[in-house]
């Protein structure tokens, strides 16, 4: 069964690395008629051959952090390793996984340590993200002073990863079309049966072919494994940049071990404390105004294929949605292109300012119901290449975010009221974000996460980065998570898109000074460059 149109899950995607933006951006001319060619997603890991595994860990907790890495020359100056983690952290001698991970040896010979980075998602590889942007994710005082360490989390890329469906079985799931749901009128019983049936064909999928490790793949654990991997590098106490979910996993792990936190950078923060509606509510409000943000810079341009006032700007975007909604359109290969198909087209660019430029393309493309752009910005969403998909970023997305959050009941009514809430928040794009709950609800296995707020007690200074215009984590977070750190320091971006440390020259600065030193500003310096 094809997927129905719930909605999208907005955080998926944590960071687009350097290269694939500057690629991406200058193959736009290319796309007028057809799909991009070449487009350089993410490989979901390192791309390099599995590295020897160390002797296996006696089954203890303290063994598995004295596990020695066979680094690998991997190419580029990088090296590559594979160790050992318990599948089930309870049960330490019982069956393992393994953790892929990337590091750029510290190229100065003064050298303060690890620095492990962590890019996002959840479903987010680390290893490809050192291994292809280690230059844009770490400036070079860092790389001098560092082992640059990158990982994919359990269930990711090249660890042990969380397997769904073939890439036609994707295809199927993301873009599509059951002429048998067709009439439904989404929010319905009806339409609502037919979500549940087919996020409960996809996670079936998933316990056939992931097996045990499907219920062991959230965040709680990733903190365990991430305290492994310290031990394993030698660091008494965790270096760590987080960006977007990576801010999740660096503050469970400041609240769990709070002696052991060395510098911790965490941004684009969650809120630990939101739950799912509060997340799916505060990033459709994010993307509905990151878009009127590019709507109001696009009218000033002459070739803005959108007229008239902001309102009147974005009236004709959802018209467009709208109109994709009732009568869908194919793209040149066959795939589907629906609303929710579009939206995410829609907001893939809104990440980062320096691709807003895509939105001018897109909307005169789907204003004369050509498919082909959206179906190409989606598969950049989705690390979709040539009629594959280059990651499993979507399945282990799933598999975490619905196993961080608590279960619930499937409250119907409140669903509806949640989709008018959001449709009233966010009049151009929140009525397509409704019925998220649908996907959790019908997953295989019981969510055990507990949202709540940090405090990190007794933990070193840690510094909170937001950006006051980040659709993906609004800056509200950031002051939250900030606020609830005991020794939380809040540095501001003003500015537009996702995460600012390797965008703001200012927050740059701030974020070395302080891995290299440990000092952190008396004030707030409210970055605006």
């Amino acid at each position: 069964m094809a997927r129905p149109a719930a909605a999208r899950r907005l955080s998926r995607r944590g960071r687009t690395s350097a290269a694939a933006v500057a690629g991406f951006a200058a193959l736009i001319a290319l796309t007028s008629c057809s799909l991009i060619p070449g487009l350089p997603l993410g490989s979901g890991g390192s791309g390099a051959a599995a590295p020897a595994l160390p002797d296996a860990p006696a089954g203890t907790i303290e063994g598995f952090g004295e596990q020695e890495p066979v680094w690998e020359n991997c190419g580029d100056g990088m090296q590559c390793a594979d160790v050992f983690a318990p599948l089930n952290w309870d049960e330490p001698a019982g069956e393992t996984i393994t953790l892929r991970l990337v590091k750029h040896p510290a190229t100065g010979t003064e050298k303060l340590g690890t620095l492990f980075v962590n890019p996002g998602g959840p479903g987010a590889s680390g290893s490809e993200y050192i291994m292809n942007s280690v230059d844009h994710a770490v400036q070079p005082a860092l790389q001098d002073a560092y082992d640059v360490i990158g990982w994919d989390p359990r269930g990711v890329g090249d660890s042990t990863p969380v397997t769904c469906f073939d890439a036609a079985g994707m295809d199927e799931y993301l873009f599509g079309a059951d002429p048998a749901t067709a009439d439904l009128e989404p929010g319905s019983d009806a339409w609502i049966e037919a979500a549940l049936a087919s996020e409960a064909e996809f996670g079936a999928a998933c316990v056939e072919n992931t097996g045990e490790l499907i219920g062991h793949v959230g965040t709680d654990s990733t903190v365990r494994d991430l305290d492994m991997l310290r031990a394993i590098a030698g660091d008494p106490k965790l270096n760590y940049l987080g960006f977007s979910y990576g801010t999740y996993i660096g503050a469970r792990y400041a609240d769990a071990y709070p002696d052991r936190v060395g510098r911790l950078v965490l941004d684009g923060a969650m809120d630990p404390g939101a739950s799912m509606g509060d997340v799916v509510r505060e990033q459709t409000l994010g993307f509905e105004q990151a878009l009127r943000a590019y709507t109001s810079d696009c009218l000033q341009r002459r070739s803005c294929p959108l007229t008239g006032s902001v309102d009147a700007a974005m009236a004709q975007i959802g018209a467009l949605l709208d109109r994709v909604a009732e009568s869908p359109l194919t793209g040149s290969d066959g795939r589907t292109l629906d609303s929710g198909v579009a939206l995410t087209a829609i907001i893939t660019p809104l990440y980062s300012q320096d691709m807003w430029g895509y939105l001018d393309d897109l909307f005169s493309s789907l204003a004369v119901d050509d498919a082909d752009l959206a179906l190409s910005l989606a598969d950049f969403y989705y690390d979709r290449q040539d009629g594959q998909y280059l990651s499993n970023s979507t399945e282990a997305f799933s598999a975490i975010n619905c196993l961080d959050y608590p279960s619930r009941t499937l409250d119907r009514e409140q669903m509806r009221a949640d989709a008018a809430e959001l449709a009233e928040l966010a009049p151009t794009i929140g009525r397509f974000q409704g019925y998220g709950d649908v996907g959790c609800a019908a997953w295989p296995v019981s969510g055990s996460g507990e949202r709540g707020p940090v405090t990190g007690a007794g933990a070193a200074p840690i510094l909170v980065v937001g950006t006051t215009g980040d659709p993906a984590t609004p800056y509200r977070w950031a002051e939250s998570l900030a606020t609830q750190l005991e020794s939380g320091v809040l540095v501001t971006y003003e500015g537009e898109g996702h995460t600012a440390s390797t965008t703001s020259t200012c927050v740059a600065e701030v974020v070395d000074e302080y891995f290299l030193t440990g000092a952190v500003p008396a004030s707030d310096p409210r970055c605006t460059a």
